[in-house]
């Protein structure tokens, strides 16, 4: 039986798009819970976990909001109540879920999600360590398995995962060293690196050197047959174009800088891939389910083993000063693995 509920709730949120360092850019404040919808749940936010998209989403532009913008589009939490029609999860459960930009996020003490973007908590987690991993898991789940189309047949095969001390990254290594592919990341500090190794990583190379005497010199002189791209390509294009090979795979999770030549793919008949963690929920599409899931998978891996939470950071309480404190470390490039803000 759903708890009684207040009135009002505590959030972070803003009206200005503005730098992180302006006072304003995240306030503190309170406002009324969100309405469901016939297919949601209603979750009581626990911990939350902040990802690039978020400062992204944050970033400087023209536009006033007239009711207060709420960020937010991964954590963990109990499910409180059911719409109408949501019949997968009881009041009661424990859970883990990703967002939905058309709506209010979960910077918030409650969200309100169609069910099918939310998944059962893993039980041998915290709500911290579980916060961590919804949004860049089901992002390197789709990522190695629908856009490079891997599977067990592909053991022994090698990618190359750019930018592997991030938060898709790290769990993207793992997923591919599950599958018995030979896995090299990037990084470039020491804990960037260790981090890699201690999250699949058969090797790593230095992103700030040059990438192609460096896998020559680790046996892969040919190339690699898999290429997953973590970071904006444009530095990395000609490199990128260089070391993978004829009939390989390439998947490209975040924008291009610049215009780059495309050219070079057909002579290798290459693929080309993008990756959206939105793309499904964005438009609705008739598979929408299986991000519910993945989500389940995601958490049985993580409970068997198979996965280990890329969590490096915790944050509490959840208000505006932390947020903005993650919010920089982010637009800093200096973060590893995922940060978490946990208590209101």
């Amino acid at each position: 039986m759903a708890k009684n509920l207040p009135r009002t709730m505590k959030a972070i949120g803003l009206y200005k798009y503005l730098p992180i360092s302006d006072p304003n850019s995240l306030l503190d404040i309170e406002i009324g819970l969100p309405k469901l919808q016939k297919n949601d749940v209603l979750i009581e936010v626990k911990a939350i976990s902040v990802n690039p998209i978020d400062t992204k989403q944050r970033a400087p532009k023209p536009v006033i909001e007239t009711t207060p913008r709420i960020l937010g589009w991964d954590g963990a939490g109990t499910v409180i109540k059911n719409g109408e029609k949501s019949n997968i999860f009881n009041v009661g459960d424990e859970v883990i879920f990703t967002g939905d930009l058309r709506r209010s996020g979960c910077n918030a003490q409650y969200v309100a999600l169609n069910e099918f973007l939310v998944g059962p908590k893993p039980k041998n987690l915290t709500f911290e360590q579980s916060a961590a991993m919804p949004l860049t898991a089901v992002t390197a789940y789709e990522s190695l398995f629908e856009r490079l189309l891997l599977s067990n047949k592909d053991a022994g095969k090698s990618i190359l995962v750019i930018n592997s001390a991030g938060g898709v990254g790290s769990v993207a290594t793992q997923i591919a060293s599950n599958l018995g592919l030979k896995v090299i990341g990037t990084a470039s500090r020491k804990e960037t690196i260790d981090f890699s190794l201690s999250h699949g990583a058969n090797i790593v190379l230095n992103h700030k050197n040059d990438l192609f005497p460096q896998l020559a010199d680790n046996g892969y002189e040919n190339g690699v047959d898999y290429i997953l791209v973590n970071y904006d390509p444009y530095p990395y294009w000609d490199t990128i174009m260089q070391v993978i090979k004829p009939q390989g795979k390439i998947c490209l999770i975040v924008d291009s800088s610049g215009l780059v030549d495309l050219k070079p793919l057909k002579d290798k008949s290459v693929t080309l891939a993008s990756e959206s963690m939105l793309t499904k929920i964005k438009y609705n599409t008739e598979d929408l389910f299986k991000h519910h899931e993945m989500l389940k998978e995601i958490s049985k891996m993580l409970d068997n083993g198979q996965l280990k939470t890329t969590l490096n950071k915790i944050l509490t309480p959840i208000n505006a000063v932390n947020l903005k404190e993650a919010h920089k470390i982010l637009e800093e490039k200096t973060s590893i693995g995922k940060i978490v803000l946990t208590g209101f």
